[in-house]
């Protein structure tokens, strides 16, 4: 059994597609610590905000099979693949973390996540892992947010948006 520590995100019906991935998550995994959801601008293209999140679960699968499960419930929720690297999103789903794990694998599997270097990634993990050491940086989540001096949107309460 493995610690994961997900991003998740979304902006194409956000407020839909993270309530559906997380009571996914919560289904296959049980319990599921999710942080503050954060509505973000879109990086790299113009388009809609996003709702980014994080989410800290055990899982019984390895890094490779998590993997693969993301994938899986990104293209359940209507995750178009073919189109350019940063667009719209029902749903992007990333396992930046896997206890203190480090690799580069097949499927765009790199642990940790290069996406670590934006605040709508870094903030939701140290939101709700603050004391998780980087394997690499070895610097906690908490020590990485405070010396990035990066700012986050607000606070979005996904239970009563229709965003």
């Amino acid at each position: 059994m493995g610690r994961a520590y997900l991003s998740l995100g979304s902006n194409i019906a956000p407020a839909r597609h993270l309530r559906a991935a997380i009571a996914a998550l919560r289904e296959r995994f049980g319990e599921v610590v999710v942080s503050p959801v954060y509505r973000t601008a879109a990086v790299g293209f113009a388009g809609e905000d996003f709702l980014n999140a994080a989410a800290v679960l055990d899982s019984d699968l390895g890094p490779h099979a998590l993997n693969d499960w993301l994938h899986a419930l990104e293209d359940a929720q209507g995750r178009e693949r073919g189109g350019p690297r940063f667009g719209p999103r029902t749903l992007d789903l990333d396992l930046v973390f896997y206890d203190d794990l480090t690799l580069d694998g097949p499927g765009n599997l790199q642990i940790p996540r290069a996406e670590l270097r934006h605040a709508f990634v870094l903030k939701p993990l140290a939101d709700i892992a603050p004391d998780y050491v980087h394997p690499r940086l070895g610097r906690s989540l908490a020590a990485l947010w405070t010396a990035s001096g990066m700012t986050i949107g607000e606070v979005v309460d996904l239970a009563s948006t229709s965003a």
